[in-house]
């Protein structure tokens, strides 16, 4: 197959990655093996216009309840709430941002387990939410309220359900305040801009595929990106919230 040009990303680009997202998570058996089958999808096959890779890193997030992550994400959320100093009531219901799939330049951007910071984030609060600014302008870009994603009512979901997706866009990463660890990762990769595209679930849950890119992704560009969302959306839906995690800890009992 022939790379895909991120940089004159036209209507014919955006086609095409339409087509192979849905084909390339077509036999997959969990959410995250789906997640990790398309996250590969668009760091392999995006492309600049030299024909050099696109992207730096790419994930794929989707909002969890705590209380039915596997085991070890339950404690590595456990461990990020506790850096938080706030208490939370009906812990077993709190968002967590789950990283489904994470693939990138760095070997330990390959596996989900090796992520120091993301593997499970708390969302116990707006108060805390809003302290993340990429998570909370994600959320905001994708025209939703916290509420609705800390707390996703069956009124929420009907709400929810049959919205526009939509398209977190950072044209410039050097020097934004929604993209942290600037020295250590903007400088340090050469990460010029940063599309997030995503929406809901049936559910209520939010999903997000993040690119992080070594070339510049115009506005028009990232727009193209709300309608892949829908093929995302297509390639999760079929596996509810049961089959989320791939085997061998589904971890859907409680933590003593």
């Amino acid at each position: 197959m022939n790379s895909i040009n991120l940089t004159e990303f036209g209507l014919g680009e955006m086609l095409r990655c339409s087509l192979e997202i849905r084909k390339v998570a077509k036999h997959e058996t969990s959410m995250e093996g789906a997640a990790k089958r398309i996250s590969h999808f668009f760091y392999d096959e995006l492309a600049t216009s030299d024909g050099a890779r696109a992207c730096a890193l790419v994930r794929c997030y989707k909002t969890h309840p705590y209380g039915t992550l596997p085991r070890d994400l339950r404690r590595f959320a456990k461990r990020a709430l506790q850096s938080t100093e706030s208490p939370v009531t009906g812990m077993d219901s709190m968002r967590c941002l789950a990283l489904l799939a994470t693939v990138g330049d760095e070997p330990s951007w390959n596996e989900r387990h090796l992520s120091t910071g993301h593997q499970a984030i708390p969302l116990p609060s707006a108060q805390i939410v809003q302290r993340a600014p990429m998570i909370s302008q994600l959320i905001h870009e994708f025209g939703l309220a916290l509420p609705d994603v800390l707390q996703p009512s069956a009124d929420v979901m009907r709400r929810l359900e049959g919205k526009t997706y939509g398209v977190f866009h950072v044209e410039e990463a050097a020097g934004s305040p929604y993209i942290p660890a600037q020295a250590q990762f903007v400088t340090r990769y050469g990460i010029r801009s940063v599309v997030g595209f995503g929406g809901s679930l049936p559910a209520g849950e939010l999903f997000a595929v993040i690119l992080f890119t070594k070339t510049v992704v115009s506005a028009a560009t990232a727009d193209r990106f709300r309608t892949l969302a829908l093929d995302v959306k297509g390639c999760l839906v079929p596996f509810g919230e049961r089959n989320v995690f791939e085997a061998p800890d589904r971890g859907f009992t409680a933590e003593p």
